[in-house]
Formats: C-alpha cells, structure tokens, sequence
C-alpha cells in the first residue's frame, strides 16, 4: 500500500531497477489472436526449458530480483497478428513469428544461451530477412504511441506498469495541477474522442466539471462493436493500466469519485486482464479511498455487456450499465448533463482515455505537435481485409490512405488492384482509389463522407462487389437495431429487403433512387447516431460504384461474379466431349445430354455450385 507520492516514486525507481537488471527479457504475445493460436502453451514451453537449463526464470518482477535471471512476459498485442505467435527477444529485439511449441527449444538454446537469432523464424519478403522488429516495414512506417507498450512490457503487472514511468501522469495532476489545469492540458491539446465523431475532449470534460451535481461518473465506452475492430480490445488486454490512468486523471478533474468500465462480455481476455489491474491498483493504494494520502477517492467497476452493437452509443450503453435494456433517449439532455443514473457523466472510449497519461506527462504543446492541428495525435486502425499484413497499427492522424494500405499493409494480396476501403465501420463510408491521398483525420474524411469511427479499415480488391459490401453491413445493422426508432427498425429493413433483391436477381432500376430516398430519410429521422449513419455504406457505394447496382437490377450480372444468384454456368459445346461425368456429379440433376454429344444445363434448376467446373477434364463448362 502506497501512502503517499514518495512511496509511489520510490517504487516506480525499484521497479526500474528490477527490470533494467533482467538482462535478457522473453515476451511472449498474449493477446486474443495469438492466444488462439497456442501463446500460452508457448510461454509454459519456454519457462519448462530455460529452467531446465538451470538459469534463474522470472515470471514475476519482484523487488529484488537476480542480476542473471531471464525475465518472460506475457505482453499485449505486437500487432502483426497474421504472423502469430509472435515472440520478441530483448535486447536485440528479434521477433519471432508463427511459432510453435516445438521451436522453443531452438529459441532457449540459440537465443538465451548461445544469444543468436533463429533464422528460420524471423520476417523474410522479396528475398529480404528482417531479423528486428524495428525493422519490418510493417512497424517502421508507425508511430506507437498509444499502443507502445503493447508487446514490450508484461500486460499483467502493475510493476513493469510502475517500471517506465506508470501513474507519474496522474501523480503530477493529482500534487501538481488543479482541476483546471488539467482540463485546460487537454483541452489545449485539440485531443478529439476515439470513439467514433471525434468530439473534443476537453470540451466534454469542462462541460461535466461545471455541473453542480455532487455527483458525477466516469464512463469508459469498451464495447467496441464494429465488425473487424479490435483496437480498443487489444489496449485492455495489452495496457489496462494505462487506460486506467487516463480514467483516473478524468475523474480528478471532472470532480468524480467512481468510474465505469462498459466492456462486451465476450471479451473475456480483457475483462480478466482489467480485473487484475484494477484489484492491483486498489492493493496499492492507486484506487480507494483517500489515494496516495489525499482527499481524493476514486474507484472504478466493470460492467458487462451482452454485445449489443446499438450499446456503442452513448444513452443505451449509461442504460445497461443501469440494468435497463440498452436502447438510445432522445436527447437533450445530454451525457454531460444526465448520464449515468441521470448525474453528469463523462464518456470516452478505451483509445481516449488511453492518450490521457501522455498528454499530462508530456504536455498539450508536444501531443499537438503530432499529426494536424485540428485532428492532432495519433490513431489507431485495425487493418483487415484483401491485403498483405492484417494487424493492429498506430499512424500519425492526417497519414494518407496510400501509406497505410501500401506502405504498412503491402499492398493488396496476390497482385490483385485495389477496389476500396471500409472505414468506420458499419457507420462508415467506402473510399475509393481517388481517395488513396486524402488523409485520415476527422474532418477530410467528414468532407469525403466516409468517418473514423473506432478505427476498422476493410480493404478490398477487385473481385469485392460492392453491392454485396453494402447488403453485409446493412444486414448486420438491421440485425443491431434496438428497435425503439420506426426509421432505423423500418427503414433498415426495407433497405436489407432491397439489396437482397438487387444481388439476387429481382432487382430493378428504380430500387436504386429507392435506395437512397430511404437513406436519406432514416439519416434525417432516426433517433440516435448508429440509426443516423447506418445507410452510409449504401449512400458511399452507390455513388461511386453505381454501375455495378445497374448491372446487378439491369443486367442481372455481377461484375465482380461473387453474387451467386447472378452466376451463369454453360457448357461450350465446342469443347465439351459428352463423358458425362459432370452429369453424375451434379447433386441437383441440372446437367442432361447424350453421350459423345455435348450436354446442357438447365440454369433455372442450376444452383451454381461450381462441382461441374471442377470435374471437368476439358475445361469445357465455364462461368459468367
């Protein structure tokens, strides 16, 4: 227990010490992905095998540690997921990727003892090795800065946390700035909410300071429903502490005394990780009452989410942390106003919250320093889709779409062009390849149509059909919809039916303008902003694919020939021998003929499966 600042900086200076003398440090990726793939069977494997060779293994940063111990971690995300599991080895800073069980013991032995990289397991592209981290295009076109302390200290210590420099922002807002101090930093710092408008922060933090209500509440928005997103997941499970930090910064300016933590409970990973953290906060004084001898309280509490996309916004996310059914109020009032248990509330998603620390530490001039003036810091996206390196990554705001997508994702898969991008989620808007220099921030992308949102970015290729793009997200909106607005429940639906019509066959031209009429009254009308923007998908893909929506309700075709009601398979009789073997394989009988003669198939029985094209010796049954 930690009494007073004293306790805490001397700590911190231990801690630093303990972990300068893990001369060789091991940090193994626990994040979701790499959990998934088998991290934890390798941390076990890699602790078996350095005892094993007698050298003192350190799990746990202790006080006093040994000078010769080997320090193995579990860390947050590293980032490159689609390389996992990944292992860092410090201080080379080799990384290690796609490991197994079974080459641990070919790290221990040449990476700890005989301290030299395993080839086979570092990064190689176009005939280049990358043996550091540093190194790989991937990360040394990023600026980590949120996300820094992912896969480079353990995720589930509080003393590595205390280690390089944790809590000093909130020690010196706590003994060294007034409430007002620490709001005009962040307000001074332009610093806008991840979590979707980009609203800005300080404005949001003074609003609820100047409340008169005794009391207020801290919400942090983990909820984080967008398809593809795993931002936010992955700085809970990464660097809870940092994030709580930010929390309890918030909550000494704002005048709170208890926050909130709305995270998805299908996010075990990241509840179990903030559990601890919390419960080793409180354990040394961090969290409580009267924290770090002051008069200051602050505690903080998980609420579970049943992974209801609408509980993203901010009215339905206050009412399920109330035991209400998370729907959306008409507002005003606003959140600043009446939130959480109708008291002013603060309400800032994970990334948000997690810039905090480095604003107080290093001041609102550095952190404006970074990206535009309007839209300053950094972002983080999660990069999916048809491209070389999915991961989760961190750029400068105002970095170009070009740069993010060819610089750090390489480009798209298998030589295949680029088509567009979907960023922001279900909320958001498709770009296309003359939106490759415009730069992600708020405002350019608001000028675009499209939105940040929490940050996914699903790239996609030419053989993508933006038809079938839009009729995904505008099934799993219809499907979120809370259902209390007659224009998200109705209108949603309609849209859903529309589409499903177009990329099937039974659309019509004029489903087209219908489309848009009902996007344009559902964003006029619908009670919160996830109602509001769920037609932006529809609205950006009409316009800058509307083509492929007349060839879909015009030509019943799809151009890119993914939509499998609108495929046409025919036999070329020229070079069809008559075998029959793709009559026999069909499991629908829609293939008949003689043999030695060519066959037919009849393509109102056809179901497109594709068996007949494969079966084929002669290449003689083909695709439209």
């Amino acid at each position: 227990m930690l009494s007073n600042r004293e306790e805490l900086i001397q700590a911190g200076a231990i801690y630093q010490k303990a972990l300068g003398a893990q001369k060789k440090k091991i940090l193994v990726c626990a994040g979701t992905g790499c959990v998934a793939g088998g991290a934890l069977e390798i941390y076990d494997e890699l602790i078996r095998l350095i005892e094993k060779t007698g050298i003192s293994c350190a799990v746990k940063l202790e006080s006093e540690p040994h000078d010769d111990s080997v320090g193995i971690k579990k860390s947050g995300c590293h980032g490159f997921c689609e390389m996992g599991p990944l292992i860092r080895i410090e201080p080379q800073g080799w990384l290690y990727i796609k490991v197994k069980p079974e080459d641990c013991e070919q790290i221990v032995t040449e990476s700890i003892v005989s301290e030299r990289p395993v080839d086979r397991l570092v990064y190689k592209k176009n005939g280049e090795t990358y043996s550091t981290q540093e190194e790989i295009p991937f990360y040394k076109k990023q600026t980590r800065l949120v996300l820094d302390h992912c896969g480079h200290i353990d995720a589930t210590s509080i003393n590595e946390y205390l280690a390089i420099g944790g809590y000093g922002a909130f020690q010196k807002a706590l003994f060294d700035m007034s409430q007002d101090d620490i709001i005009k930093e962040i307000d001074q710092s332009n610093l806008r909410g991840r979590g979707g408008a980009g609203y800005p922060t300080g404005r949001k933090w003074t609003q609820v300071r100047r409340q008169q209500s005794p009391i207020k509440y801290i919400v942090c928005n983990g909820d984080e429903g967008d398809p593809g997103a795993f931002m936010d997941r992955s700085i809970m499970e990464g660097d809870p502490h940092r994030m709580l930090e930010g929390m309890m910064i918030a909550g000494l300016a704002c005048g709170a005394s208890e926050g909130y933590i709305y995270v998805r409970a299908e996010y075990p990973l990241a509840i179990s990780r903030l559990e601890k953290a919390i419960e080793e906060a409180r354990n040394y004084g961090l969290l409580g009452k009267a924290i770090l001898g002051t008069d200051y309280d602050f505690t903080i509490k998980i609420s579970k989410g049943a992974g209801a996309f609408v509980c993203g916004e901010g009215s339905a996310l206050t009412a399920s942390i109330e035991g209400k059914r998370g729907m959306p109020r008409v507002k005003p009032p606003r959140t600043v106003e009446q939130g959480l248990f109708a008291r002013p509330t603060v309400l800032n998603n994970v990334e948000t919250f997690a810039n905090v620390p480095l604003i107080i530490q290093n001041g609102a001039q550095w952190y404006k320093a970074i990206g535009p003036e309007k839209s300053p810091g950094t972002k983080a996206f999660a990069l999916t889709g048809n491209i070389e390196n999915t991961g989760l990554i961190e750029v400068p705001m105002g970095t170009t779409l070009r740069e993010v997508i060819f610089d750090i994702g390489g480009g798209m898969r298998d030589g295949a062009a680029f088509k567009a991008v979907q960023i922001g989620g279900p909320s958001g808007g498709c770009l296309t390849q003359e939106h490759l220099e415009l730069p992600l921030d708020f405002d350019s992308l608001k000028k675009a149509g499209a939105m940040i949102g929490s940050g996914g970015l699903v790239v996609m290729d030419e053989h993508t059909c933006m038809v079938e793009v839009a009729r995904f997200f505008m099934n799993f909106t219809q499907n979120e919809s809370c259902g209390k607005c007659v224009p998200c429940r109705e209108g949603t639906k309609r849209m859903r039916e529309i589409l499903e019509g177009i990329v099937s066959g039974q659309g019509k031209l004029e489903d087209i303008d219908m489309l848009l009429e009902l996007a344009d009254t559902i964003t006029s009308t619908a009670l919160c902003g996830l109602g509001k923007s769920a037609a932006f998908p529809v609205v950006s893909t009409i316009k800058y694919f509307r083509a492929e929506y007349e060839a879909h309700a015009v030509d019943k075709k799809c151009p890119s020939k993914v939509c499998q009601k609108l495929k046409r398979i025919y036999i070329d009789p020229e070079l069809c021998r008559g075998c029959s073997k793709c009559a026999r394989i069909c499991p629908v009988n829609a293939i008949a003929g003689k043999i030695k003669e060519p066959f037919l198939i009849n393509s109102g029985t056809c179901i497109k499966c594709g068996a007949c094209i494969e079966s084929c010796a002669f290449k003689a049954i083909k695709e439209d």
